[in-house]
């Protein structure tokens, strides 16, 4: 089994970006690489957080892992270095400010709904008080009732007894 370097492998794995944009076919018959070997690959490269396109076409259909990885990797950019990295990538700058927007949106939705869940959970807990309360009331009537029948049932024994003399 063959062992390549990182360099290798990241030769290889750009060629799946654009503008090449190959499949991993593609890139596994020309390499003479199989194709789980570049799956693993091109795997581990997203895990470690660098744009990797998947199965789909364009850009928008990445995933949201993929743009934020590039959206966090062209941050610090200036334009003109934002719009070199675009070409190489196939990309618009457009579309990188776009999935910019999406991820702050997203950061201030994530803030809206912890709000939600603090009231949610203020309303759980009461809702959960007012339970435990009419729970132990119910025990307690329960426990009145059942000790009022076994006093019935003493009583009525001792009236048996008494008839029976």
């Amino acid at each position: 089994m063959p062992r390549y370097s990182e360099e290798r492998k990241q030769t290889i794995l750009s060629k799946l970006l654009p503008p090449l944009s190959l499949t991993i076919a593609e890139v596994s018959r020309d390499e003479g690489i199989g194709l789980q070997t570049l799956y693993n690959w091109r795997a581990q490269a997203r895990q470690q957080g660098h744009p990797m396109p998947s199965n789909h076409k364009t850009p928008d259909d990445w995933s949201s892992e993929t743009k934020l990885a590039t959206v966090i990797e062209t941050s610090t950019l200036s334009e003109a270095e934002l719009s070199e990295y675009c070409r190489s990538k196939g990309l618009y700058v457009e579309q990188i400010k776009t999935w910019r927007m999406d991820a702050l949106k997203g950061f201030s939705s994530s803030k809206q709904q912890s709000l939600k869940d603090k009231r949610q959970q203020q309303t759980d807990r009461k809702q959960i008080k007012q339970l435990e309360r009419e729970l132990s009331r119910k025990e307690k009537a329960l426990a009145e009732t059942a000790a009022l029948l076994v006093l019935r049932k003493k009583l009525d024994a001792f009236w048996e007894e008494r008839e029976d003399d």
